[in-house]
């Protein structure tokens, strides 16, 4: 059965969009939930790619050369995301001033999103954010929910997609919040570990498009009854 067979769920347009949060561990796969949740007609919000856009404004670039050099942007003249991570992740406060730079832009992207989805109907506006909780953004959120993966699978993924290796994933997991306390805080879960979601190809998205449809038809249902399970 193809993916994308799930049946697509509208809200009257105006009416308030069902806010997820998508939270795991680095490797976890969360933008392959949240393309399941697009698939079932949801709003999808990516962080990732509101930053990259945001680097990559001209003003943005200016600032990022005049701080720490040419090094941190690329031959092609954008933002060389391998090079500012060597800068940020090393140095809390360094990572705070291109929060500060990039973030304020990233909030107005996200605000004219969401005013679309309420008009186009989406069920749900869900955020693909690589920091939910360390950005503050849980706090917006009807519901989180957890990307499951374990550890060595999600270092395999790192060093697939990103030829990095267990020093670098190490790295990166230091310079967030603790991953069993970002857990403990998501009362919804999917499964996205190998060898089904997490091995790609249509019959995986069949299987995690099932996950996320049940999944957000009972968010959907508790919204409805006043509980979303995130009390």
């Amino acid at each position: 059965m193809p993916c994308g067979y799930i049946p697509r769920v509208t809200t009257p347009p105006g009416a308030e969009p069902l806010v997820i949060g998508l939270a795991g561990g680095i490797g976890a796969g969360k933008s392959a939930v949240a393309r399941a949740f697009g698939r079932a007609g949801c709003a999808v919000i990516d962080s990732d790619a509101e930053a990259r856009a945001a680097l990559n404004r001209p003003e943005v670039l200016t600032t990022l050369k005049k701080w720490w050099g040419a090094s941190v942007v690329g031959a092609d003249g954008k933002a060389d995301r391998v090079g500012l991570a060597r800068v940020v992740f090393a140095n809390a406060a360094e990572r705070k001033r291109l929060e500060d730079l990039v973030h304020p832009l990233i909030r107005r992207t996200r605000a004219s999103a969401q005013a679309e989805a309420r008009r186009a109907g989406a069920p749900a506006i869900v955020y693909d954010a690589p920091l939910l909780f360390e950005a503050g953004l849980d706090a917006l959120c009807d519901a989180v929910v957890w990307g499951e993966c374990p550890r060595g699978e999600r270092l395999r993924r790192v060093r697939e997609s990103r030829g990095g290796d267990e020093a670098e994933l190490t790295r990166r997991e230091a310079a967030q919040w603790d991953a069993d306390l970002k857990r403990s805080k998501c009362p919804h879960r999917i499964d996205n570990s190998a060898p089904t979601p997490g091995g790609g190809g249509p019959e995986a998205d069949r299987v995690l498009d099932e996950r996320v449809g049940g999944l957000l038809a009972i968010l959907l249902g508790g919204r409805a009854s006043g509980r979303t399970g995130t009390e």
